[in-house]
């Protein structure tokens, strides 16, 4: 990259930092001329992964993970650009029922072989101002398969509570647990399909 290229670059996120400085506590904006490109990383204290999957037909029984990370490269001249990376600790699922929770790490999800649940994007497909499909590979359980995500963009402004720039995202994710080889029991007693949402603030990397 040459210089020239490099001063403009530069100018760009600096004047997009100023920007959301001036904007404080304003609402969200989702205009990418006045969004900073370049590194962020998760607020896991303003984040959360939870899922639900059909219980016996009667509810959609609902858990969560509790330590997550991930990193975004956000460019916000061309969205599709961009890239994810996020990883969860199997370990940290959380249903409420402790003595189910073990049974979740120990034999349903393997933590010990496999502690890392992870998805990293491939490509990603703009279908509006706000929303869009992140297509990535998912690891879970040892097995690894590309997956998709429906994405909407809630937008960016500065976080003074932080002092830093954030963006706020929310992802729906659906996946067949028998892909990847997680429990045993039938669908009369619990779903194959499970579905993961996510919400996500991510705050901008000096």
């Amino acid at each position: 990259m040459n210089i020239s290229l490099r001063t403009k670059i530069l100018a760009r996120n600096l004047a997009a930092s100023a920007a959301f400085l001036l904007t404080g506590c304003a609402t969200p904006t989702t205009e990418l001329a006045q969004l900073p490109s370049g590194a962020w990383a998760l607020d896991a204290a303003h984040s959360s992964v939870t899922w639900q999957v059909r219980h016996m037909g009667l509810s959609l029984y609902t858990a969560r993970f509790e330590a997550i990370s991930a990193s975004l490269n956000f460019d916000a001249d061309d969205p599709t650009a961009s890239q994810l990376t996020a990883i969860i600790e199997a370990a940290s699922v959380s249903t409420g029922d402790p003595d189910f929770d073990d049974v979740l790490r120990e034999s349903w999800l393997q933590a010990d072989r496999h502690p890392q649940i992870t998805f990293t994007s491939t490509r990603i497909e703009q279908t509006s101002d706000t929303r869009g499909i992140v297509t990535g590979m998912l690891s879970l359980n040892g097995r690894q398969m590309e997956t998709s995500m429906q994405v909407e963009f809630y937008g960016g402004l500065y976080n003074f509570l932080e002092g830093r720039n954030a963006l706020g995202f929310s992802g729906e994710m659906t996946i067949d647990r028998s892909d990847f080889n997680i429990g045993n029991l039938p669908t009369t007693i619990v779903g194959h399909d499970v579905d993961i949402h996510i919400e996500a603030e991510f705050l901008q990397q000096e």
